[in-house]
């Protein structure tokens, strides 16, 4: 490394934010990524370590020490091809990835990791701001022909790759605007969506045709015949995502306020981007209560600031994570830790081990809900005697996960399904990303099940090359 002693000169930086009280009155992004001289001193904290556990601590297997390397000796240009030679879409991950990286990290046994994720963040703005993201145009076209169903980070990968072998790609998306989880799932807050639109240029430049209001398997005007795709193209990604949300079966579930969280984040993001939506529940000077303590959770926290929202209320079903990891007994993998988002930092009471037990209304709208400490024993919850609350509820969000892809959509390709109502394809071996269905194959959270954007898109790499070698026998796109 550039540094050799680095990691021990310089402490880790994080990137500044904008102050609370003025990033809560818009929607737009509020993370300030490093300065040049402190992307150099951070990239110089990357130790040589022998073994750059960070590597496999990415999905997509990012070469983290050489674009540290890189930026520390400020080879910019460098940088981002080395970056790019592995994640298609860095202002992505670098924005709203969680960074396993960091995790497993060597220099987080003892200390603070790198801060691998605010570099790449500075890598790739600076390239996008020095005109380096360019169109990598094919030298000539297979005559190959393939669907892709989905337009999130899964589907975006996997278009981009087999583009760029000379295979004429189409996207499909069921919404009015490409993009899936990352355009209506990922407040502007985080993610501004000007990011997708960009990528979306260079991506029809270099061949990929989107087509939006296109529900495949479902009837009516905007419907699209799965048999039909199937026989008009050489092949059909599916990469759709893992929309189907886990519900609550409580009583008063059926009463006005009480909602899924993307019925509820969805209309703000598209009235961001200027659509006009009719009936759009606000949580303007009510009582939230969020039902779930995961990244979702923390978007409805986020958007119901913005909103304007009397009170704010987290409940999480499992017990409240320690402040600090085992490091000796979970590096370097993922940990479990108490962790704080943004959103929070901008006002929300929190609170774990906490069941809903019933919802309660009058004239059909929820006014509270009933809850109570639970306690696991063995794996098992039990609910603890003499713990039972009632707080006051104007807006219910269940934001509890996803438990599968929309059914019909696999149904509609007669795909086999795991156990899990995922679509079936194995990741290794000659049949990998293939579904039961001849020239259908799958990727992302429609195969996996709910998962990390970083995952989106190495499956979506992945399949790509599958794909690839399904249609010519052999390919040299990167696994």
């Amino acid at each position: 490394m550039g540094k050799v002693t680095g990691f021990m000169e310089f402490e880790r930086l994080a990137e500044a934010n904008l102050p609370v009280v003025d990033r809560v009155k818009n929607y737009k992004e509020f993370v300030l990524h490093l300065t040049d001289d402190q992307a150099k001193q951070q990239g110089a904290r990357c130790m040589d370590c022998g073994i750059p556990f960070c590597t496999t601590g990415c999905p997509v297997n990012n070469i983290i020490p050489d674009w540290n390397d890189l930026v520390y000796s400020q080879d910019w240009r460098g940088a981002i091809d080395v970056l790019h030679s592995t994640n298609n879409f860095p202002e992505f991950t670098g924005r709203i990835c969680p960074a396993p990286c960091e995790a497993a990290c060597t220099l987080n046994i003892n200390a603070d990791p790198v801060g691998i994720k605010s570099i790449e963040h500075a890598i790739i703005d600076k390239a996008w701001e020095n005109g380096w993201v360019t169109p990598q145009i094919p030298s000539h076209k297979t005559g190959k022909k393939i669907a892709i169903v989905g337009s999130g980070p899964a589907g975006l990968a996997a278009a981009q790759q087999l583009a760029r072998v000379g295979h004429d790609v189409v996207v499909l998306e069921k919404s009015s605007r490409i993009g899936g989880l990352l355009r209506y799932g990922i407040p502007d807050f985080k993610m501004e969506k000007s990011h997708i639109d960009k990528r979306m240029v260079q991506m029809e430049a270099e061949g990929v045709e989107f087509r939006v209001n296109q529900n495949v398997g479902a009837e009516g005007l905007d419907g699209v015949n799965a048999d039909d795709l199937v026989a008009e193209f050489d092949a059909v990604i599916l990469a759709g995502g893992a929309e189907w949300p886990r519900d609550l079966p409580v009583q008063g579930r059926e009463l006005d306020g009480v909602m899924y969280a993307m019925d509820f984040l969805t209309p703000q993001n598209k009235v961001v981007a200027g659509d006009t939506v009719a009936n759009q529940v606000m949580a303007t000077n009510k009582n939230v209560v969020v039902i779930g303590g995961g990244d979702t959770g923390s978007d409805c926290v986020g958007t119901s600031n913005r909103h304007g929202a009397l009170s704010i209320t987290q409940f999480e079903l499992m017990p409240q994570p320690p402040e600090k990891e085992n490091k000796e007994l979970v590096w370097p993998n993922w940990p479990l830790k108490m962790r704080t988002s943004s959103s929070h930092e901008e006002g929300a009471n929190r609170d774990w081990s906490i069941t809903t037990k019933e919802l309660i209304g009058e004239n059909g709208k929820v006014t509270h809900l009933k809850g109570c400490k639970v306690e696991w024993k063995e794996g098992k919850m039990a609910e603890v005697a003499g713990t039972e609350f009632t707080i006051k509820a104007d807006l219910v969000l269940l934001a509890m996960g996803f438990v599968s892809p929309v059914q019909k959509l696999l149904d509609a390709f007669g795909v086999e399904k795991d156990n899990r109502g995922n679509a079936k394809a194995a990741t290794e071996g000659l049949d990998s990303y293939k579904t039961s269905k001849a020239k259908v194959f799958a990727a992302g959270d429609v195969r996996r099940g709910q998962s990390l954007v970083v995952w989106a898109i190495r499956e979506g790499r992945q399949a790509a090359k599958a794909v690839d070698e399904f249609l010519m026998g052999s390919s040299n796109l990167p696994r």
